[in-house]
């Protein structure tokens, strides 16, 4: 006879637990990160990578809190785990708001305020410039495998913040509002040059009306200022994939930082 595989309901329980809990938190990072959260991905390509991720790497995790899912020490853990992985993509996602942030910068400056469109991901209008750096800043995350080091990145949490009952820190939220900062200083380094260059030539516009007043400097400001600014962008994009790789590494920096912040 066959031996018979016999499974008592506390393994099955505890199996259960061992996949649901890093599931909850890889599926919150992976809605909230660029590239995987994108909404032109499909919410079943997000739920199954955050399953196979989960099925990877339970096993290597221990042993998880003795609290039953189904109860309310079970479902403040799985919110915990929520919070845990949306921060943590948030994080990461700042450095794309950086970019965009520099689009707009740039594109005001540029004279292209009004053109716009629908952008499906933000969920309102973008100016085309910062969609089009927003696209180059995926192109190179991914050139660069980000997407790989943010699931590493994620895996590693679980080691420096483990799944457990206890309350998160608040030092931990009060890291992530001080990361904000960086959309604004990080977006407004990576325009700097193309706005003083554009400064520059609107003032060089402004001294030329004041000297020939029967020039018409508005009939010719807005091409040159385009120009220019053209021009400007073409001598930025070497420069761009440095700067981002910088910027990839201390938004990955600030996922691990938070985690171990968000230790109790």
């Amino acid at each position: 006879m066959s031996p018979v595989l016999s499974v008592t309901s506390a393994q099955l329980s505890a199996w259960i637990v061992a996949f649901v809990w890093p599931f909850v938190r890889m599926l919150a990072l992976i809605s909230a990160a660029p590239v995987f959260g994108e909404k032109n991905v499909a919410r079943q390509v997000k739920v199954g990578l955050a399953a196979l991720l989960a099925i990877a790497i339970a096993p290597a995790l221990g042993a998880m809190p003795s609290v039953p899912l189904v109860s309310a020490g079970g479902v403040w853990i799985l919110i915990q785990q929520v919070l845990i992985g949306s921060a943590m993509g948030f994080s990461i996602r700042l450095v794309f708001a950086a970019v965009q942030a520099a689009g707009d910068y740039a594109g005001l400056q540029m004279g292209l305020s009004f053109a716009s469109f629908f952008d499906p991901s933000s969920g309102g209008n973008t100016m085309v410039l910062a969609s089009l750096l927003n696209m180059l800043a995926m192109l190179i995350f991914l050139a660069v495998d980000g997407h790989l080091m943010v699931i590493s990145t994620l895996v590693e949490s679980f080691h420096v913040l483990p799944v457990s009952d206890a309350p998160l820190a608040a030092e931990g939220w009060h890291f992530l509002a001080l990361a904000g900062a960086n959309v604004f200083s990080a977006g407004l380094m990576l325009a700097l040059p193309l706005v003083a260059a554009l400064l520059t030539l609107n003032l060089a516009m402004g001294i030329l009306n004041r000297a020939s007043p029967q020039l018409s400097i508005f009939a010719v400001g807005f091409p040159l200022t385009l120009l220019g600014g053209i021009l400007m962008l073409q001598q930025l994009m070497p420069h761009l994939a440095p700067f981002l790789e910088q910027e990839f590494a201390l938004g990955l920096a600030n996922m691990l930082h938070l985690a171990q912040a968000l230790h109790p």
